[in-house]
């Protein structure tokens, strides 16, 4: 897969760079995507959601009514989960909802997220560039620049720029990551895959494709 480099002002620099077949060629498989997706959200997750049951809540534990007879539902002591201030029965606890998924499932999924970019032509080859001091006004002139202002933009650069990523925070469409830290769901989130153009060639040796 051969893409043009552009500049910054959206002019093409009359260099290409060529994408391996075997990252940005591939038919995507939908449920490995899927499976990294879960475990990517699920790891976002604090899960330090906490209910208070009965061994948890100070009352008396005296029986405030017979069992039978009394026409009613039965209960025994004032914290049951029947009476107003009661305990929740089987309320949430603080819990890891990450689980393991294997490095190779990982790997193919996020080829495959790759692949898919690169079929809906959403893929952009971008000269490297850094600004002077952090300023959000030069990366809103670059995306303006290269129409992509409005739309969800992925920037994978190869080492992260203090200048660059604090140009980008404050923008809500825009987030940028070097190549070891991308991720599925990051590739997925966004319309667009800006990749600088010394990233291209390091695609390769990161997915280890010739082993």
């Amino acid at each position: 897969m051969e893409l043009k480099v552009i500049k910054t002002d959206g002019t093409e620099t009359g260099r290409t760079v060529t994408l391996s077949d075997k990252i940005f060629g591939v038919e995507p498989n939908n449920h490995v995507v899927w499976l990294d997706v879960k475990h990517y959200l699920a790891s976002q997750r604090q899960g330090t959601h906490a209910s208070l049951e009965k061994s948890m809540i100070s009352g008396s534990t005296r029986k405030l009514r017979r069992q039978k007879g009394g026409g009613g539902a039965r209960f025994g002591s004032i914290k049951s989960p029947l009476l107003r201030g009661g305990a929740r029965v089987f309320g949430p606890q603080p819990r890891d909802y990450g689980f393991k998924l294997n490095k190779k499932v990982k790997r193919l999924a996020r080829i495959s997220a790759l692949s898919a970019k690169a079929k809906e032509d959403s893929i952009i080859v971008m000269e490297q560039f850094d600004f002077e001091t952090p300023k959000t006004k030069n990366f809103v002139t670059v995306l303006k620049n290269t129409n992509l202002f409005d739309k969800k933009t992925l920037f994978v650069v190869n080492e992260l720029s203090k200048n660059v990523y604090l140009s980008s925070r404050n923008l809500e469409r825009t987030s940028v990551t070097t190549i070891s830290n991308l991720n599925t769901y990051q590739i997925l989130n966004a319309r667009n895959l800006v990749i600088f153009e010394p990233v291209a060639p390091q695609f390769d040796e990161f997915f280890k494709i010739n082993e």
